[in-house]
């Protein structure tokens, strides 16, 4: 597996653990991978969905660390119609990769020091604006709904949009 889809991997298996976390925080504090995490929490259906067809989840049950920034099922269910479905295809696979990777950063980065940041560098190369408007921390467009969700490969950071590169 090349250098990107590995990190493609992990950012869809640390997009899928925000997810699981969000029901499972409590109980399975750092225990999970980013991958489980998410499948636990039932919020994350498309996201690990996309990263199953994107071959990413070995790399996200990886090491790491990862940061994810996850998007909810909700976050995918207002891009246009077919989008998902499109993404989906064995024909789109290099962009839904490059989409994946684009929500992953390297290293563990808790909202405290995200809020610190202006910018992070990801793992599909993009940078991400980091900005804060009250008590509203903000990735580009996408506000984070739930931050600092931890497992045993990094942190996931749900967010009410996906974050296109």
């Amino acid at each position: 597996m090349n250098t990107m889809a590995r990190r493609f991997s992990a950012s869809c298996a640390a997009l899928t653990l925000l997810g699981a976390s969000t029901v499972m925080a409590a109980h399975h504090e750092e225990k999970a991978d980013i991958v489980d995490t998410a499948v636990a929490a039932g919020s994350f259906t498309t996201l690990v969905t996309a990263v199953k067809a994107a071959d990413l989840v070995d790399t996200l049950k990886g090491e790491g660390p990862f940061t994810v920034f996850a998007p909810t099922d909700e976050a995918f269910a207002k891009l246009p119609d077919n989008t998902v479905a499109d993404l989906l295809k064995p024909e789109n696979k290099e962009q839904l990769v490059s989409i994946l990777t684009y929500h992953v950063v390297p290293g563990k980065i808790m909202a405290a020091d995200a809020m610190k940041a202006d910018s992070a560098t990801t793992v599909q190369g993009g940078d991400l604006a980091i900005s804060t408007s009250g008590d509203q921390v903000m990735i580009n467009d996408a506000i984070v709904v739930q931050a600092d969700v931890k497992a045993s490969n990094g942190v996931i950071h749900a967010i009410d949009t996906v974050l296109m590169p």
